[in-house]
């Protein structure tokens, strides 16, 4: 019988007020007794909404069973015959907004907890399997995968799957991209990134790193020393930036920027002032997506005094996910709303931000510098206001996350690969994910734009099907061709 309790079974996490000191990962996962009473509350629905809601098709009704039986390891086998990453993406796909959004359980009380129970099950796996992956025969078919993110990851484990010869050529002394360091420790350990890594090269991928596109290699390259196909998973690697007065000042940094630091400093990698954030330090961070929420939570774990999220938006318009932005409220980040930087201000003591219920006009911007030394005055609350309702709040240190963009020096280095004005890459529709050079695929980041690492997943799977093709077609046609010459 399913158990009809209308929570999930709560998953064991740390204290805000303890987790907010450390980088351990904020939730703890389920015991075995825990999965399987989770798992025992799905009703193995006839028309399995769970798997539409699913990006990568996991066939959810089938492992959560399994997991209800104590079948832990069968559980895995059929998480991974779709997806390669389960580990990762139990951790941070948003599954309240795809399969667990789908849920019948849903309707009438609390999902099932898929994410948690994909978490579970791969965990397991890792811990207790000590039998090595059954390695491919390869089918005599090489492609090159630029990128080891989570879409080249996603890709180049689907090709090996089909018994294709796969090589990633990553640009970093380490394979991962935003899962290794743009993801912080306590949402994502490192550890666990580079075990599903290590599944990968198991089943036959191989991984170079240091291998910068455009500089140590070119895509003429690969295909001179005979690669069938090349996919480009080469992500949004350049932040965006605001360009307002005093944009040259000190203590300005991109959360892109910031989160790699930590991660290296973490590492033993670089000196820990390097991040450019110190104890005590007032932090502003500019934006509301995840990753504002990840630096923002970051800051508070470097020892920032002070944390707050400026927002040009309302709260109900922040693109976070919902229990990012929970847990951020949680550990002590403040919020801002309806506010927007128009200037920094007066070395890095202070940055000028304006209420922007009303838009700011070209005279606004023109006057600024002169307009924040006029009628200043300190509220009870401690807040500095300007004319003009302009605010001027003080920091040490703002860190801003508007957004990413292709580099572009590593799509340019293609010779006909087409882009847009903003420099991501296009795409065809047959065969899925092609770009405007034959035999050149990609998709992630670099196509649709900085988005969740499993929409990146998704896409890549698709692209992977469609490189298959390719090469099968290609192959045909060589052969009819073959054919012909010697009839």
């Amino acid at each position: 019988m399913p158990n009809m309790s209308l929570t999930k079974v709560p998953m064991p996490e740390q204290d805000p007020n303890v987790r907010n000191k450390n980088f351990l990962e904020v939730a703890m996962g389920y015991t075995e007794e825990m999965a399987m009473e989770e798992a025992s509350r799905c009703l193995n629905c006839k028309n399995k909404p769970c798997v539409s809601g699913c990006p990568v098709n996991v066939r959810i009704p089938e492992f959560v069973a399994k997991v209800a039986e104590g079948k832990f390891e069968e559980a895995y086998e059929i998480i991974t015959s779709t997806n390669s990453l389960p580990a990762i993406s139990g951790r941070v796909c948003p599954q309240e907004n795809q399969c667990e959004g789908k849920c019948v359980r849903g309707i009438k009380g609390e999902p099932v907890g898929i994410g948690r129970l994909e978490r579970f099950v791969a965990d397991y796996h890792r811990e207790h399997c000590t039998d090595a992956p059954v390695k491919p025969e390869p089918n005599g078919h090489k492609v090159a995968v630029i990128g080891a993110g989570p879409s080249g990851l996603t890709v180049a484990g689907d090709l090996a799957k089909m018994d294709f010869d796969v090589t990633i050529f990553e640009a970093q002394s380490e394979p991962g991209g935003v899962l290794l360091f743009g993801i912080p420790e306590f949402r994502l350990q490192k550890d666990v990134v580079r075990r599903e890594i290590s599944e990968l090269q198991h089943i036959g991928v191989e991984i170079r790193t240091k291998q910068l596109a455009g500089v140590d290699f070119t895509v003429d390259d690969l295909f001179a020393q005979g690669y069938d196909a090349i996919f480009m998973g080469t992500g949004t690697s350049l932040p965006r930036t605001l360009d307002i007065p005093g944009k040259e000042l000190s203590g300005i940094l991109t959360a892109t920027y910031f989160l790699r630091m930590v991660v290296l400093a973490d590492g033993g990698k670089l000196d820990a002032s390097e991040t450019l954030l110190h104890t005590g330090d007032n932090v502003i961070v500019v934006g509301a997506g995840n990753v504002a929420m990840d630096a923002a939570r970051t800051s508070i774990r470097r020892g920032a005094k002070n944390v707050t999220i400026v927002y040009h938006k309302t709260e109900a318009e922040i693109s976070a996910f919902p229990s990012e932005y929970e847990a951020a409220v949680a550990e002590g980040v403040q919020f801002r709303f309806l506010k927007q930087p128009i200037a920094y201000f007066n070395k890095k003591q202070m940055r000028a931000l304006k209420n922007i219920r009303r838009q700011a006009t070209a005279a606004d911007e023109t006057e600024l510098a002169g307009l924040l030394l006029q009628n200043i005055t300190k509220t009870e609350t401690g807040e500095f206001i300007a004319e003009g309702g302009q605010e001027l709040i003080p920091c040490d240190c703002v860190i801003l996350a508007v957004g990413q963009k292709p580099a572009a020096r590593i799509v340019s280095s293609t010779k006909g690969i087409q882009v847009d004005k903003q420099g991501f890459v296009i795409t065809r529709d047959r065969p899925y994910g092609m770009t405007t050079r034959a035999g050149v695929f990609s998709s992630g980041d670099v196509v649709h734009g900085p988005a969740t690492v499993v929409l990146a997943m998704k896409e890549s799977k698709k692209v992977a099907a469609g490189i298959a093709q390719y090469v099968d077609a290609k192959k045909l046609l060589e052969d009819c061709t073959m054919d012909s010459t010697t009839l």
